[in-house]
């Protein structure tokens, strides 16, 4: 590409959000290169009825996608609050939903109880106070919205539904309290139906308490609870919110936001309370549609997505859904994704207590396909504020403007993002200034967009950055001493349990960890046996040791090579574990996601008793697992079904135990071990990836951005092969030996199909077939499949092992 051709597109780039756009009297005239549609006309009117504007906003909780954040370095870590939060600077969220913790996980972790059982309360364990404070901070106006995914045993002995239940979040209300903290939103359980008497009980514990102005949202599932708000005036005196999940449709393009007529004939406030569930960039088409739609469509005055940030390591499906990436708090390394500058279309010209304009907003020509539009205007009854989204327009659109009913004829802000474009410099522009003339104007929109339109000012786009990604070094160690009794330790994540610091017992000095649920949760997501992990997926060779207590007769684990979970139907874990009981049974074992566990290797070690120390290692080298107690070896295996990934601590369900000094020393690659690392397209700057963390066979793989997760880790054995999650090798499908034939993930069998050759040049070569590892077509955006194609030297085919 020639210098000029560069600067050319240099300049096409950073003037994309202007193209089409020129300031003429009476307002912005389009002069698009595509053919515009028919011209729109759009009355603002400021007479107009609408319901009230209660915000957009986010959540974190259904499990601890939030869980890193709080161990982020400065300045990144309130670098990413102010994208989160700051008022005119990022996605200035105006409703953060948390969870109410309960040792159970959730969905992608377990948050803590601030009461593990009857007699315990703990006002300071976890992470949701403070980051609730961080972003009150921020913005004092924000609304803030409590939730229970599940909650410990001991609740009415396994019932949610129960006076148990009820003062549970009474107290979790007083413990925000004390963190100078007001609840304005309060939920019952997420997506598991409701309970109409236990609502009502729920409402007048509210009042007699002094919290009667939490207003109560129900039920956090779908629309059947608008029946019996409608026949029931008790229930609908207790209910405030009728709040459902995915009224577009779960990870859905939300292009039909419908509502049922018995949800809007309650006259009840309309929520999206939970949507989303999408990539953070990958997600913002689909937001653009659906903080519209969901009012013209629904009449819906809340849109939350699930989840707030993406600060959750990457070995879970999903790992990246959220408004930012903030998965690396070693590196301080984060990303802001397009879905907070969508947000942002919206949050940072509007506030909770705008109102909407019924007449002003709708399809762009009637027509679902051109995009829509929603008007706000503001108590002042002058500003107003009209987002416009063109997902799936085809060509330009002019769209006539005239502002009625006593709305500001003054100046109009013209503020865009193009969803369709990857580079962040066309996100949240401020693209032109316009004086209407006579109260009119004109705007040519192109597709692919979400504008907004306002009077108002005070917006606002940060220009922090983060340091580059980077993995998690070793050695690593962690004696727990210096911190506060009952936070969690750096970087460690709950998945189920709750492993929290406290004084060590056993006669030891200083603080250790230890796992603080006594009783099986009533449980959201599949149970499984508490654990915590921390680390990174790409560690492989390497000795963690770690010293264990148990307090009663039972067993704990040291865990290694964690690595993908299911956090869903089984609760299972790719992982090799040493177990150790109180009699000095111990085993090496392989646990699965698919919720099988294997025994390795097992034997008898004098008893270890109870209350007493010990110091248990796992040493994993290539193939070969050892195992040590109390420093003398146990036993050791050949196993490979785990190359790598990050250590932990497990207990049996309803087992208390401790843990101290922790230690993770590096070591070598034995046997078949090799490189763990991402391959990364030279071409594309993204990593091959396999699709949703899937680990079916005959998947096939796919550039997508790297973002370290175990479905971009890919390890070179000696014998040729490339693996992920330990027992899957990339393959040619089928033995295909001609150009075109899809590489895909299938179980390791040693075929040649399944051998690679990593040449000096860059290239992948299949042994079997001479054909080069190859992005098809050349693509390099996010989703292009890879195959098997004759070598040519393109870029398309280069990859580094980054």
């Amino acid at each position: 590409m020639s210098a000029l051709s560069r600067l050319l597109r240099r300049f096409r780039a950073s003037t994309a959000v202007l193209t089409g756009l020129v300031l003429a009297a009476g307002g912005i005239v389009g002069t698009a290169a595509a053919p515009a549609h028919a011209a729109t006309s759009i009355t603002i009117n400021g007479a107009s009825a609408g319901r009230t504007f209660d915000g957009v906003g986010a959540i974190s909780g259904g499990g601890g996608n939030s869980r890193l954040l709080i161990d982020y370095p400065e300045p990144q870590r309130s670098q990413v609050l102010d994208y989160l939060f700051r008022p005119g600077y990022g996605a200035s969220l105006q409703i953060l939903k948390a969870e109410i913790g309960g040792d159970t996980n959730s969905t992608s972790g377990a948050e803590p109880s601030h009461q593990h059982t009857r007699s315990d309360l703990n006002c300071n364990r976890g992470y949701e106070w403070w980051l609730m404070e961080q972003a009150k901070t921020r913005n004092p106006n924000l609304k803030l919205y409590g939730l229970a995914w599940g909650a410990p045993g001991w609740i009415g002995s396994g019932n949610f539904w129960s006076t148990d239940m009820v003062n549970y979040l009474v107290s979790w209300l007083g413990c925000a309290k004390q963190h100078g903290l007001s609840i304005d939103y309060l939920g019952g359980w997420n997506e598991r139906g409701y309970n109409v008497s236990w609502y009502e009980q729920l409402r007048s514990a509210l009042n007699a308490n002094g919290y009667g102005s939490v207003k109560i949202v129900a039920a956090d599932s779908d629309w059947t609870v608008a029946n019996d708000v409608n026949s029931n005036p008790a229930f609908a005196s207790a209910v405030s919110i009728l709040g459902t999940h995915y009224p577009c449709g779960y990870r859905s393009a939300q292009t039909n936001c419908s509502v049922p007529s018995a949800a809007t004939s309650t006259g009840k406030q309309l929520w999206a309370s939970e949507n989303g569930s999408d990539d953070y960039n990958g997600g913002a088409q689909a937001m653009a549609r659906g903080i519209n739609r969901g009012y013209i469509d629904g009449r819906m005055t809340a849109y939350l997505n699930w989840p707030v940030v993406a600060a959750v390591t990457p070995n879970l499906p999903y790992p990246t859904m959220g408004l930012a990436l903030a998965a690396q708090p070693w590196s301080g390394s984060y990303a802001i994704g397009k879905n907070a500058w969508v947000t942002a279309q919206t949050t940072q010209f509007t506030a909770p207590g705008w109102h909407y304009l019924d007449s002003s907003s709708g399809y762009i020509g009637g027509n679902r396909s051109n995009g829509s539009y929603v008007s706000l205007k503001s108590p002042n009854n002058s500003d107003f504020s009209t987002v416009i989204e063109t997902m799936d327009a085809t060509g330009a659109q002019t769209l006539n403007f005239s502002v009625a009913g006593g709305l500001s004829a003054g100046t109009v802000h013209v503020w865009s993002t193009k969803v369709s474009s990857s580079n962040p410099a066309d996100y949240f522009v401020h693209a032109a200034d316009i004086t209407p003339s006579g109260g009119s104007f004109s705007l040519t929109a192109q597709p692919g967009y979400v504008y907004t339109l306002t009077t108002t000012t005070g917006q606002g786009k940060g220009t922090a950055t983060g340091p580059a990604a980077g993995n998690l070094k070793l050695p690593y160690s962690d004696s727990f001493d210096g911190y506060a009794a009952g936070t969690e330790a750096k970087y460690l994540m709950d998945w189920q349990g709750a492993f929290e610091t406290v004084a060590c017992g056993g006669g030891r000095s200083g603080m250790c960890e230890r796992q603080m649920s006594p009783q099986k949760p009533i449980t959201w997501d599949a149970l499984s046996d508490p654990h915590a992990l921390l680390g990174d997926v790409s560690w492989s060779n390497y000795t963690v040791t770690s010293d264990v207590l148990l307090e009663q007769s039972g067993y704990a684990d040291l865990i290694g090579r964690a690595n993908s979970q299911d956090y869903t139907t089984t609760g299972g874990l790719n992982a090799y574990r040493l177990r150790v009981s109180d009699t000095g049974a111990w085993s090496i074992l392989s646990s699965s996601t698919n919720g099988s566990t294997s025994t390795l290797a097992h034997g008898t070690v004098a008893s270890l008793g109870t209350n007493r120390w010990h110091t248990l290692a796992l040493t994993f080298s290539g193939t070969t697992i050892t195992a040590a107690v109390d420093g003398a070896t146990v036993g050791s295996v050949d196993d490979y079904a785990w190359a790598g990934g990050q250590v932990g601590y497990g207990t049996a369900q309803t087992e208390t135990a401790q843990f101290d000094n922790l230690s993770i020393t590096p070591g070598s690659g034995g046997t078949g071990g090799g490189t763990t690392a991402p391959i990364v397209g030279a071409g594309s700057g993204r990593c091959v990836d396999v699709p949703n963390q899937s680990q079916t066979s005959g998947t096939q793989v796919a550039l997508w951005d790297c973002n370290g997760g175990a479905n971009q880790q890919w390890t070179s054995t000696s014998a040729g092969e490339l693996r992920v999650y330990g027992g899957d090798c990339l393959d040619a499908s089928g033995q295909g030996t001609s150009p075109g034939t899809k590489v895909d993930i299938w179980t390791c069998n040693g075929a040649a199909n399944q051998k690679w050759t990593l040449n000096s040049n860059g290239t992948i070569t299949g042994s079997q077939s001479g054909l080069c590892l190859d992005a098809t077509g050349a693509g390099t955006a996010n989703g292009t499949l890879i195959e098997l194609w004759t070598c040519n030297g393109s870029n398309n085919q280069k990859w580094t092992r980054g």
